[in-house]
């Protein structure tokens, strides 16, 4: 099924019949889900749609912890519709990150949500730098993207103000108001239907007889299959399911600065530096949003909550549970000294203005205003491994989402018709 089509389109409703003899079982006073889904950020909700899409007459219900959808990454991101250039050619990452950018244009022009295609600057600034342009244009070509590598002539054309010895030109990359994305899935799927349940947290929950039962903070959920998007606690949740997810979450703060109005001239589109291959992480960036304001960073330090936000927030638990994991000291350890500089640099302003500096010397440390800060849930498996493609699991009447986080955000309408697929493992 296209990602694309709406819930209401006149899809064949070939699983209506099965849904309801199923809900035959459902006494008058306890409605019994098909499908419940945890976790109201964009890839829930897309699952959620996709789901309704795939099984039409289910019944469905969204559970969201805070009094808000995509409160957490896919509200605290910097907007980014991500291209595909820098994922392996055949890996899950390439394959939805095209087909959910091309689903996410259609889903926003259909909706009249605001977008723009600004295309990006990937810059090389350095002679050492140089070698790694080819390799990751061979790759973003491989995954069918038209790109240029050009030169400080065509790059001035571009970006006025940006200084770089050669750099590739993507011009499919733009920039989405995903937090409108996330409201009006929401929506859609109400107006289907489904039921968005907010101050939902997941407190506990119990199989009975092919039911699960999902206590919340906002009331208790029956569902016969249960969606795990929770994404900073999918791994605890699976876990607590039974399924060993051979991986953890290790959550990694990213602090974003904004420039001031008066500096916001400086940048028309996006510029991106040529990033350490060995980290998932794409290095401090500089984003035009679709309301004119320019976003910088993120730089990427290791939190001491899941939902930290803020450097002073700490949770001893979620501290200890990463640093009792082999995996956090096999991933640190050798990259301690790039570990202290991300430090050094989310304490001073003036330090990540340097590193800005490198790209646009015309950005002063006053320029930098401060702004919104994300967490990256970012699986780490037992070896100290990054987790680099979307990882999936399911069993026991439970589909995990347990790695999808950016491009999730770009990818999220075709990660929803994945897991949606899935599904029908649990229904046989």
């Amino acid at each position: 099924m296209h990602v694309n089509e709406p819930i209401d389109s006149s899809v064949r409703m070939h699983n209506r019949q099965v849904f309801a003899e199923l809900s035959c079982t459902q006494s008058m006073d306890t409605k019994i889900h098909d499908f419940a889904v945890i976790g109201g950020g964009l890839v829930g909700l897309a699952t959620a749609r996709a789901l309704l899409q795939k099984y039409p007459g289910s019944s469905l219900a969204v559970l969201e912890k805070e009094p808000e959808v995509a409160a957490h990454q896919s509200g605290r991101n910097s907007g980014v519709l991500h291209s595909g250039i820098y994922y392996m050619q055949g890996s899950l990452k390439a394959q939805l990150t095209a087909a959910g950018r091309t689903a996410m244009l259609a889903f926003c022009d259909e909706h009249k949500i605001a977008y723009q295609v600004t295309g990006k600057l990937i810059v090389a600034t350095s002679e050492e730098e140089l070698p790694r342009l080819q390799p990751l244009y061979a790759r973003g070509s491989e995954n069918g993207l038209a790109l240029e590598i050009v030169g400080p002539e065509r790059i001035a054309e571009i970006e006025p103000h940006i200084t770089a010895l050669q750099a590739i030109w993507v011009p499919q990359a733009g920039i989405v108001d995903y937090k409108q994305v996330a409201r009006t899935l929401a929506a859609e799927l109400t107006k289907a239907g489904a039921e968005v349940r907010l101050g939902a947290k997941l407190q506990r929950f119990e199989r009975k007889n092919g039911v699960l039962h999902l206590k919340t903070s906002n009331g208790e959920v029956q569902t016969r299959i249960a969606v795990n998007c929770g994404g900073l606690y999918s791994d605890r949740l699976a876990r607590q399911t039974g399924v060993d997810p051979g991986l953890r979450i290790v959550p990694f703060r990213g602090e974003y600065f904004r420039l001031r109005p008066e500096a916001q001239h400086l940048v028309r589109g996006m510029v991106y530096p040529l990033a350490d291959p060995r980290f998932p992480f794409l290095g401090v960036h500089l984003t035009r949003m679709t309301d004119g304001e320019v976003l910088v960073g993120p730089n990427a330090v290791f939190s001491l909550r899941r939902e930290g936000y803020f450097s002073r927030d700490f949770d001893l638990g979620e501290t200890l549970e990463s640093l009792s994991y082999s995996g956090f000291w096999r991933l640190v350890l050798p990259n301690l000294s790039t570990g202290l500089g991300e430090l050094v640099r989310s304490g001073s302003v003036r330090v990540f203005a340097r590193d800005v500096q490198k790209m646009m010397p015309a950005i002063q440390a006053s320029d930098l205003l401060p702004a919104r800060a994300g967490v990256r849930a970012q699986a780490v498996d037992k070896d100290g491994k990054l987790v680099e493609d979307f990882r999936f699991a399911h069993g026991d009447g439970w589909l995990h989402v347990l790695n999808a986080p950016s491009p999730g955000a770009t990818a999220s309408l075709a990660i929803g018709q994945h897991v949606a697929a899935q599904a029908a493992e649990l229904m046989r």
